[in-house]
């Protein structure tokens, strides 16, 4: 049976009901193909591509057509799952018109939504956005845009002060309109009270259980991605090394002479081959 694709009213509900959702990063066509076979109700196209595509150490690099043609393959790939498109550095800080016009260019594609990195700074292009009737899913904690003026990518929040900063920012984001938050490297126990303190969905990056929703990158689940490994991160297989594996066998059988064989190729007629002779 082919999944329907939930709706931002359904995975609001899930907060209320006590269930949770799942947030899986993807940045290509055949990856975003088997996401939506799979019982993960939602993709985000993020900005880590920079990272795990581009091969940069952060995501400030990544620039508005970057995610423009991730967010088409992704979407292509599928039709039957909730798209996030993320907004990538410098497309919505500068004004409030900016940001509506770039959110528009990602929401036009067949994103579902827009995420937006930031708190209090960012609230008014949030409301902004919201009201030109783009959905926004915010993003506070760990910020990796920003991460150069947050002492890298670190753990947030685990002072009283910076505490008490993230829980207005988290209120800031439900205020400003926005329909969930993700809250990335942030302890549990602010988590949880974050959670706690507002009414829409938070989404779990790295900081604990008791979000609504979960949010890890395929290429980490899969163990392909390794130049760095987060501690919140599990890999549920190795096909990194399996990868290289069946690169070096296909390798070797072409030394060995094994590959190809015959019936890896294609026949003609004997009598269209005599003719060249």
């Amino acid at each position: 049976m082919t999944k329907r694709k939930i709706t931002i009213p359904e995975l609001q509900a899930k907060k209320a009901e006590g269930t949770k959702f799942k947030m899986i990063t993807v940045y290509d066509y055949p990856m975003a193909g088997m996401v939506d076979k799979s019982a993960a109700e939602v993709i985000l196209v993020g900005d880590s591509l920079g990272m795990v595509i581009q091969g940069h150490d952060g995501t400030v690099p990544v620039n508005l057509e970057d995610m423009i043609y991730h967010v088409k393959l992704v979407r292509r790939g599928a039709p039957n799952t909730f798209v996030v498109g993320d907004m990538p550095f410098l497309s919505y800080q500068i004004n409030r018109d900016e940001a509506i016009r770039n959110a528009g260019s990602i929401y036009k594609l067949g994103a579902d939504c827009v995420k937006m990195e930031g708190g209090l700074k960012i609230a008014d292009k949030v409301q902004a956005v919201v009201d030109a009737g783009i959905p926004v899913m915010a993003h506070i904690g760990l910020t990796p845009q920003t991460a150069g003026m947050i002492g890298g990518f670190k753990v947030q929040g685990k002072t009283a002060e910076s505490a008490e900063r993230l829980l207005k920012e988290a209120i800031a984001m439900e205020e400003a309109g926005a329909f969930c938050i993700v809250l990335e490297c942030i302890p549990t126990p602010l988590a949880k009270l974050i959670d706690e303190k507002i009414d829409i969905p938070t989404i779990s990056v790295g900081s604990g259980p008791f979000a609504t929703g979960q949010n890890l990158n395929a290429y980490d689940l899969l163990g392909i991605f390794d130049q760095f490994v987060p501690k919140f991160v599990k890999q549920y297989a190795k096909m990194g090394s399996q990868m290289v594996d069946v690169f070096d066998t296909w390798c070797r059988e072409i030394d060995e002479g094994v590959y190809p064989e015959e019936k890896h190729g294609f026949t003609m007629k004997d009598e269209d081959l005599e003719r060249l002779y």
